[in-house]
């Protein structure tokens, strides 16, 4: 499958559509996940246009991880978290629904489900107050 300049966050770094936004780089941009598994669910993108790990460069690659650690710090301490997962879904049989590659950084505490992914958006006045604590910890 060829990229498609159309998706979602192909539109969100072209700011066609908003974000709660936490960090951006000249490589990499942050923000809330509208759709979140767990209070501070945040997304890192690459700002190259790659559907996944594979088609990224090298460049891209190093620059999408260190920025995602960077956001996995700042999301565990500003938000108190005992863990933090990191996942990556390359190909829709894995799961990936947004055909831009993306981290997902989503919080975790022992004995407290995940929500399912997709079943429901989250204002941003809502996102907002949790982002704060996030770039607070930056």
């Amino acid at each position: 499958m060829a990229y498609d300049p159309n998706n979602i966050f192909a539109k969100i770094l072209r700011g066609e559509i908003p974000c709660v936004k936490i960090y951006e780089d000249d490589k990499t941009l942050s923000f809330m996940d509208v759709m979140p598994q767990s209070e501070g669910h945040t997304l890192v993108i690459p700002k190259e246009a790659a559907e996944n790990i594979f088609e990224l460069s090298d460049d891209a690659a190093k620059a999408l991880m260190a920025t995602t650690r960077k956001i996995a710090k700042a999301v565990k301490k500003g938000l108190n978290a005992p863990g933090v997962m990191l996942t990556m879904l390359n190909g829709a049989p894995a799961g990936q629904s947004v055909f831009h590659a993306h981290f997902h950084i989503i919080p975790r505490s022992a004995g407290v489900d995940m929500g399912l992914h997709a079943r429901g958006m989250v204002p941003a006045s809502t996102l907002e107050p949790i982002a704060a604590k996030i770039r607070s910890a930056l």
